[in-house]
Parts: C-alpha cells; sequence; structure tokens
C-alpha cells in the first residue's frame, strides 16, 4: 500500500518549510497569500489529506460540502481503493469547501447499511453508498430526503426513482462486454457459467440479463447453465467452479458478476491449464491482476473509480445548490477493459 503524504511530503513539494506548511495549516501566524498558495497546490498535488482544510482557510466563503460515504467489505483491495480515490477527490476537489466520512457496512444486510446511512445525517450534507436494492434501503433513502440529504447509488441502482443519481457503469452493457469476450475466447462451443452475489445486487441481475442477452443473439451455440449466488464470497465460488468443472467438461466461460472471483481463480489454477476456460472478472485488483498475467484471466472489467469520485463530487455539490431534484437520473461512465497484454 502506498505511504500517505506527510508534512514533510507538503514542504518538499512547495519548496518551503515544514514550519511554514504547518502555520498555513493551523493559522497558527499571518502567511503571505503566495506562500499559502503554493503549499496548498502541492498538498493538492499530492493527495494530503489535509488539504481541503488548507483550501478552507484560504477561501472562506466557498460553499461547504461534508460527503458521506457508506462503503462494504472493508478488507477488500477494491474497497480500500475506492476509500483512497475518494480521499483524493475531496483533497483535489475545488468550488468547494469539502470534506469526507467514510464507513463500512459489517454485511450486506440492508440494516447495516442503513443504520449507517442515517447515522450520518447530523453530519453530512449528502450521503452515497454501494447498498443492496431493497425496499428498507428505499424508506431510508426517503427519510434521509426529507431532511434535504440527498443520496447517491453507487456501482449498484438501489432506490431508483428516489435516490439522487446513479453512478457507476451500464451493468447490461457490462454484461454483455464479458459475454462477447467468453464468446471470442472461447475455441468451441460448450457452456458458460455465471455468478453473482445475491438477490439483492440489481447491478448483478443486469450484468446477468447482459450475458444472456448477448449469447441470444450473437452465439446460441453457447449454453448459459442457471446463474448461481455465490454471496460474494471467495470459498463458496471456489467449491462451486470445482463442482462445474467436474460435472461439465464442456465449460468454455465463466462469468463473476460481483464478488468472489478469488474462488474461480483458484479453482481454475488447481484444475485447467490457462486459456481452457474463459473468465471474466470485475475490478483490477492485485489478485485479478496477476491472474491476468498468468492467463487465468481472460478479461478485467474495471470501474474508473478515479472518475466516479471526482464526478460524485460535482453531482452532490450541484444538488445542494439547486436542490435534490436537481439532478436525478443515471450517471454512466466508461469501463476499463484489461486483457492479458495491457497490464
Amino acid at each position: 500500500m502506498a505511504r500517505r503524504p506527510t508534512i514533510h511530503d507538503v514542504a518538499r513539494e512547495a519548496g518551503v518549510s515544514t514550519a511554514t506548511v504547518d502555520r498555513v495549516l493551523n493559522g497558527r501566524e499571518k502567511v503571505r497569500e503566495e506562500t499559502a498558495r503554493k503549499v496548498y497546490d502541492a498538498a493538492r498535488l499530492i493527495g494530503y489529506h489535509a488539504a481541503p482544510l488548507i483550501g478552507q482557510r484560504m477561501q472562506p466563503d466557498l460553499p461547504r460540502l461534508r460527503l458521506g460515504l457508506v462503503l462494504h467489505k472493508e478488507r477488500q483491495s477494491f474497497y480500500q481503493a475506492f476509500k483512497a480515490e475518494a480521499e483524493r477527490a475531496v483533497a483535489q476537489a475545488t468550488g468547494v469547501r469539502a470534506s469526507l466520512q467514510v464507513a463500512f457496512a459489517a454485511s450486506q444486510s440492508p440494516r447495516d447499511f442503513t443504520e449507517l446511512m442515517e447515522g450520518m445525517a447530523s453530519r453530512v450534507d449528502a450521503i452515497a453508498a454501494t447498498a443492496v436494492t431493497h425496499p428498507d434501503v428505499t424508506e431510508a433513502v426517503v427519510r434521509l430526503n426529507a431532511k434535504g440529504i440527498p443520496c447517491f447509488a453507487l456501482l449498484n441502482d438501489f432506490a431508483q426513482g428516489v435516490r439522487q443519481n446513479y453512478l457507476g457503469l451500464n451493468n447490461l452493457k457490462v454484461g454483455r462486454i464479458a459475454a462477447h469476450m467468453i464468446a471470442t475466447a472461447a475455441h468451441h462451443p460448450g457452456k458458460v457459467a455465471v455468478f453473482v452475489g445475491g438477490y439483492r445486487w440489481h447491478g448483478h441481475e443486469l450484468r446477468e440479463t447482459g450475458v444472456r442477452s448477448y449469447f441470444r443473439e450473437h452465439a446460441p451455440q453457447f449454453q448459459v447453465l442457471d446463474t448461481l449466488i455465490n454471496l460474494e464470497t471467495r470459498q463458496l465460488t471456489y467449491e462451486a467452479t470445482l463442482d462445474l468443472l467436474g460435472r461439465h467438461p464442456d465449460l468454455r466461460g465463466i462469468y463473476c458478476a460481483g464478488g468472489g472471483m478469488e474462488g474461480a481463480i483458484a479453482a481454475l489454477r488447481e484444475a485447467r491449464q490457462p486459456g481452457e476456460v474463459a473468465l471474466v472478472v470485475n475490478e483490477l485488483t492485485p489478485e485479478s491482476r496477476s491472474a491476468l498475467i498468468e492467463r487465468h484471466v481472460t478479461m478485467v472489467i474495471a470501474t474508473p473509480l478515479q472518475r466516479l469520485c471526482a464526478d460524485l463530487l460535482t453531482l452532490a455539490a450541484k444538488a445542494l445548490a439547486g436542490g435534490i431534484a436537481g439532478v436525478q437520473g443515471q450517471h454512466f461512465l466508461q469501463p476499463d477493459l484489461y486483457l492479458p497484454e495491457s497490464v
């Protein structure tokens, strides 16, 4: 994991002493505007965590944006990268005095998400979350809206018609991309398996629909098997993949529409040579990158987290300025596609 920038790094980048950075940060003594600007620009450039505070001291009249972010799977590298990109976007925000509070849901239970979201209500101006699609989450968003707090659905589109915006990939298109890759990479007709995380991930259902629609339209020689629920866990995915490989010698492709890809990778390493089964997964992590290089993974479809976080801040600021109904809709991002030769 990359080392977090320190006050010494800011001083070195700005060409000033650490004492000067401290004075700018804490307002201990008067500092020339030109020097303060150097410190602020350096802090933003290297992603120093207190850059927003420096900006606030320089521009006290800017509108405030306190953003609450609720993620899940705290120990997964993807969500740690998500948190880091959100912190970077806040540090580099312009035109607002931005700050960030991050919380991680302990499970995929709707209550775990709603308690964290509503618990932030008194401390933030807007909330974004990677919550499940569930009536309890929708009702929580209704209550937050009544308090003037816009809510943004990230990666998975929950509370449709109530939430402010969805930001993420076009999940139907993602499923079709995965199917196209499997059909292209497979050398013979056969069977294809799809894993989804559970029944409450609307994004996973859309990806599954995309897979099936593509094969019906363009590659009917493949048979898409009944969809498997893996609860986004590597152990379930590992065991189910080994079972699939044992029962279906003509299995040509696997798509993990949600989490748990590490289990599929481990099973293919044990039971198949690289390239025998086309495996498509989501998000570039150390595990998926290594499997790409080994060619046990055929393609990774990744969310551009840097763009997502920057766009989230822009949309949240617009919502606060124009009212909760101001920018409702879907904000699709182009996926980043990775092949073995591109990493």
